[in-house]
């Protein structure tokens, strides 16, 4: 196997570098774990609860065991959901000062709320997904190795 492919003639399996005997580790369904994740789950079984408290991971799922305690979703989730609600926010304000004029209170009324609400909204969802991206791609502790071992920790 070449190092530059990724995967290895059988589906099932994901290889990296020239060793693939050693690297082969099966496949995660990238879409399947981000969604369930998005719901609050397991991006492994999908049934047990993904969050203890409004943003604190469990440690393991209650349901297959799955082990969360290596996850690092910490900024990406933060910056996603102001990314969305920035965006959806200024579109929204700029289409009411575009058809009405209404004072700047009224807009601090509106616009102040809408956008902490929504930020709500979407944290811990974004956090669940990227959970689940970080579990299907084998990212930080849901591969093989130990957290200190992927030279991302200082």
């Amino acid at each position: 196997m070449n190092t530059l492919e990724a995967n290895s003639t059988n589906s099932q399996l994901q290889a990296f570098g020239d060793n693939s005997q050693k690297t082969a580790r099966p496949t995660r369904n990238l879409g399947q774990a981000m969604w369930r994740g998005f719901k609050s789950r397991c991006p492994h079984c999908g049934e047990g609860k993904l969050f203890r408290a409004f943003v604190k991971p469990v440690d393991h799922c209650s349901i297959c065991g799955e082990d969360y305690t290596e996850q690092r979703a910490d900024d990406l989730p933060a910056y996603l959901t102001i990314l969305i609600v920035g965006h959806i926010v200024v579109g929204a304000f700029m289409g009411v000062e575009a058809t009405t004029n209404l004072p700047l209170w009224a807009h601090m009324a509106i616009w102040g709320p809408m956008i902490v609400l929504m930020s709500l909204a979407l944290l811990q969802p974004i956090k669940g997904a990227t959970i689940g991206l970080q579990w299907a791609l084998f990212m930080h502790g849901f591969g093989a190795k130990g957290e200190g071992e992927y030279g991302d920790v200082t």
